[in-house]
């Protein structure tokens, strides 16, 4: 929907520089240049350091400070169960491999330890010199067991005999007790004692368990009692106890360490003959991969730390010595405390489009238009209402539906059940594959199975990654065909967090592609060929070249050249050496790259037609949006699809138009421009690869796109709200203001 007084910003190109003139004696640069790349493992540290400038940003609430620790060590954990995983298989193969920066799998892996452990050492600077401080001026304390006084220490103890101790298994380690086999991120203690004074050491693991909270609230004193909300670490309660565990001996000392292991999925499913048995199969052998990563407390003793390194085959570089908890992210329970609201983020209610109101009709609201939701400042409600009122309305004889990732009480998949329990023809392809969810997607397919529903694990060699809905239903005139195409996946949770689009249409030129992109995926036929839609591994690619050239081709003739792209990762070497082609012909290119960027921008020559920020706030930027200004009739795709060879050539991706005059404008003039002239959370890329946050111009209040986005939600949910109390709700079109322009 529109918003009121858009932030002026001219989508058509000018200030360009132009080719140089065929007589030029200056040669042609040459695009494929290693110089010409930014090593991917290398920007995506960056994008993480950009995450944990969100945490030193001391204008933010004290727990999204926390919050945003906490992501960094949920990224960092990630990279290195998949990315640092791979790099050292690489190194351990021997290959000779290069990628389009020029940098060998051993010159990549010491770049990313010295970044990452540049990186933790800021992140946990951060939370003893500045963020454990504050968090005690509002009565918030990190306890430390020895700290404790009597009456505190006395119901720690009876904690730890009650919740903790019963739970405890100490494994020996010896001739006769080989080192356990510990799980991918378990929390353990390495414990060492003697039988008597001077005699030999003894070791033995204690895994610290999964169901307690790695943050132990303490009891709270009566009302006008002690006002402080104690926390205490679990590792540190089980070090202070953990001679209960080992009556008769002297404990010589025990530590806290965390190891993360290569959590990558291995399964050729061209040679399974049941893939999802073969995907459960490798998901219990993943949580015991190879080790990649070890990490342990600060004050943990070189013989204790080099006996683990020994253990798992790791080097001094593969150790992080930690001041404070294992990870972040076990400060979870003290984020999520409602207690704390006035140290949060104010809640976030997203608005009902006013084409979609409560208790409408949604089959006769998109009969009327299409509509576009823009998520999480418009509600993901209407998207589960459809696939609901489908599979209750009579009228609805069949679903298709495409699920990557979904929530683990998700009310989209039990909708589907329900609709297949009351006889309709529901079609799920589920993608067995997606990482982290492998488990959660195998149940769910196991339940539409039960329910009579057709579940399709995906097609062989291919994850499908698009996000597309299809209902067939029988209209009072026809069979119609309803759509709904996404930017991310069907996960009502996460739309509250990630940026993405919805469309709901009932366009026959789209909903009949969408019908033949089921069909492919599901039968045997072929890949016929779409107009409307780019499919992945298909033509999307292909086709994308295509519209580059096409505006390199309008520059070099004199005609305006325009490129826009929203990303998550741009990566594909073709792809970005044709922007390089489009810039040195004069075409304006602007990218919005939320992570990695292997493109320099700003080279004379190669790239200074093309800037590229990254916007990192309260909300993941989830969405992509393709912008080609085509000569004046532009070309705007919304896509599930970021500019990588795994989305180009190894996902089943959809990119799909945006036709519909309102909806185009409401993204070309407003959405685009939001985001382009963002001064509060986006940050340049420079030509070496850094990032240099952008700040408003001596007297201008920096605007964030996400904070507009915000308050128009606001203002919008405001105005429905008046609309009901009033009786006038109505379904109405979608009316914006004419084209506004700099």
């Amino acid at each position: 929907m529109p918003f009121s007084n858009p932030s002026p910003v001219s989508l058509t190109p000018d200030n360009v520089v132009a080719m140089p003139a065929p007589n030029d004696e200056k040669a042609p640069p040459n695009f494929s240049d290693h110089a010409n790349f930014i090593n991917r493992e290398l920007s995506w540290i960056e994008f993480n350091r950009r995450v944990l400038e969100e945490a030193e940003d001391s204008s933010q609430p004290l727990l999204e400070r926390v919050k945003f620790l906490g992501i960094v060590s949920s990224n960092l954990d990630e990279f290195f169960e998949i990315r640092v995983a791979g790099i050292k298989q690489q190194i351990a193969s021997e290959t000779s491999d290069v990628g389009p920066d020029g940098m060998s799998p051993t010159d990549t892996f010491n770049a990313i330890q010295r970044g990452v452990h540049e990186m933790v050492k800021t992140q946990y600077a951060l939370w003893n010199d500045e963020l454990v401080p504050l968090l005690k001026e509002n009565n918030i304390r990190i306890r430390q067991s020895a700290d404790l006084n009597a009456k505190r220490a006395a119901w720690a103890q009876r904690y730890f005999q009650q919740e903790v101790f019963p739970m405890l298994t100490p494994l020996a380690v010896d001739a006769s007790h080989p080192f356990p086999q510990l799980a991918n991120k378990s929390h353990n203690l390495l414990v060492r004692a003697r039988a008597r004074e001077g005699g030999d050491p003894m070791h033995a693991i204690v895994q610290v368990p999964r169901a307690v909270s790695r943050l132990i609230l303490m009891p709270r004193g009566e009302k006008g009692g002690d006002e402080n909300w104690n926390y205490l670490y679990l590792a540190s309660l089980m070090k202070h106890h953990i001679a209960d565990l080992f009556p008769g001996l002297t404990i010589d000392g025990a530590h806290a360490f965390r190891v993360t292991r290569n959590s990558d999925l291995y399964v050729d499913d061209e040679e399974a003959d049941n893939l999802l048995r073969s995907i459960e199969q490798e998901l219990r052998r993943s949580s015991r991969g190879n080790a990649v990563r070890l990490e342990v407390e600060a004050d943990c003793p070189n013989d204790f730390s080099d006996l683990l390194l020994d253990f798992f085959q790791l080097t001094e570089a593969d150790l992080y010595k930690l001041e404070g908890p294992l990870s972040m992210t076990h400060l979870a329970p003290l984020v999520g405390n409602d207690a704390f609201a006035k140290l949060k983020d104010r809640v976030f209610q997203p608005a009902r489009d006013p084409s979609l109101p409560p208790h409408a009709d949604i089959f006769e609201a998109m009969r009327k238009q299409d509509i576009l939701l823009h998520h999480p400042y418009e509600s993901y409600d209407p998207v589960v209402e459809l696939i609901e009122s489908a599979a209750t309305d009579p009228q609805v004889l069949a679903l298709k539906i495409t699920l990557y990732r979904t929530s683990g009480d998700s009310p989209i998949v039990e909708a589907l059940i329900n609709a297949a329990d009351a006889g309709k023809q529901v079609t799920a392809l589920v993608e067995l594959r997606a990482r982290f969810d492998e488990a959660a997607n195998i149940q769910w397919a196991r339940r539409l199975e039960e329910a009579g529903a057709h579940v399709v694990y995906g097609v062989v060699g291919l994850k499908t990654h698009c996000k597309a809905l299809l209902i067939v239903r029988r209209d009072t005139d026809r069979l119609r065909q309803y759509v709904h195409l996404a930017t991310g996946n069907y996960h009502p949770r996460t739309a509250r967090i990630y940026t993405d689009f919805s469309l709901f249409t009932t366009a026959p030129e789209l909903t009949e592609e969408v019908a033949m992109v089921f069909n492919t995926l599901t039968g045997l036929a072929g890949y016929p060929g779409l107009k409307k839609l780019l499919v992945a591994p298909f033509d999307l690619h292909t086709r994308l070249i295509q519209m580059i050239e096409d505006e390199r081709d309008f520059a070099a003739a004199g005609k305006p050249g325009r490129i826009i792209a929203k990303l998550n990762s741009l990566v594909d070497q073709e792809v970005i050496e044709k922007l390089y082609e489009a810039s040195c012909a004069g075409v304006r290119i602007d990218l919005i790259v939320r992570g990695i960027c292997s493109l320099r921008p700003n080279i004379p020559s190669l790239s200074e037609n093309i800037r590229v920020i990254s916007i990192v706030g309260r909300f993941l930027e989830h969405s992509r949006i393709y912008y080609f200004g085509n000569d004046g009739d532009a070309r705007l795709y919304l896509a599930s699809a970021d500019w990588m060879p795994r989305n180009f050539y190894r996902r089943v991706e959809i990119a799909f138009p945006i036709e519909a005059p309102p909806l185009r404008e409401e993204i070309i003039n407003e959405v685009l421009p939001r985001f382009l002239t963002d001064h509060g959370k986006a940050r340049e890329l420079q030509a070496d690869g850094s990032y240099v946050r952008l700040k408003a111009a001596d007297g201008e209040q920096a605007s964030q796109a996400q904070l507009q986005f915000r308050e128009h939600s606001r203002r919008q949910a405001k105005k429905l709200a008046e609309k009901q109390r009033k009786g006038k709700m109505r379904l109405s079109p979608i009316k914006l203001p004419p084209k506004q322009r700099a």
